[in-house]
């Protein structure tokens, strides 16, 4: 594997050594299939934060290669999809964490436990249009998530006050790992 491009979200989420695919799952989407189609990788690994569902702890890594595309109206059984709404690339789902993908925040704990019933631990907003890209192309794909907040009524607030720290453990974690040299920064 020659060509591994590391990618981001944007926004709070830009990183020098990554390229910005956009917010949310359609932005994210449009703009990494572009890249695929002029600049092909032969892997991807999606780097950025994820709200937690209750079990995993603020500052947590998480490295997955699942996801689905589930709203929370679905809970409440006000909505429904025609689509397979669960991805992964990984040989075994059983160890996989399962990162939630929408367009949305989920700001209501009760509605977190329900995602932690289905062995959903994690949200990202673009992670589902990431994997469904990648599967599409025929390229593998890894995310590599740092815990900033809880999906909770202080998710924002949160995000906003660890996204810093959240950035600076992201990087260690890729340098340590040997995914990415050491920044002169």
């Amino acid at each position: 594997m020659n060509n591994i491009k590391i990618i981001s979200a944007g926004n709070q989420e830009i990183f020098d050594f990554a390229f910005p695919i956009g917010v949310g799952l359609i932005d994210s989407a449009i703009n990494l299939t572009r890249l695929c189609l002029f600049d092909k990788p032969d892997f991807l690994i999606f780097i950025g934060t994820a709200g937690s569902y209750g079990n995993k702890k603020i500052f947590d890594i998480v490295k997955t290669s699942s996801a689905s595309n589930i709203e929370n109206c679905f809970f409440e059984k006000k909505c429904y999809s025609p689509i397979d709404n669960i991805i992964s690339l990984s040989s075994d789902v059983s160890r996989e964490t399962i990162v939630n993908s929408s367009n949305y925040i989920t700001t209501d704990k009760e509605i977190a436990k329900k995602y932690l019933n289905l062995n959903i631990e994690i949200e990202n907003m673009e992670f589902y249009s990431v994997l469904k890209v990648a599967k599409e192309f025929g390229i593998g794909a890894l995310g590599i998530f740092v815990i900033t907040n809880y999906c909770n009524e202080n998710a924002h607030k949160d995000y906003l006050k660890n996204i810093k720290q959240a950035k600076v453990k992201l990087i260690n974690y890729l340098i340590e790992n040997k995914i990415i040299k050491e920044l002169n920064e």
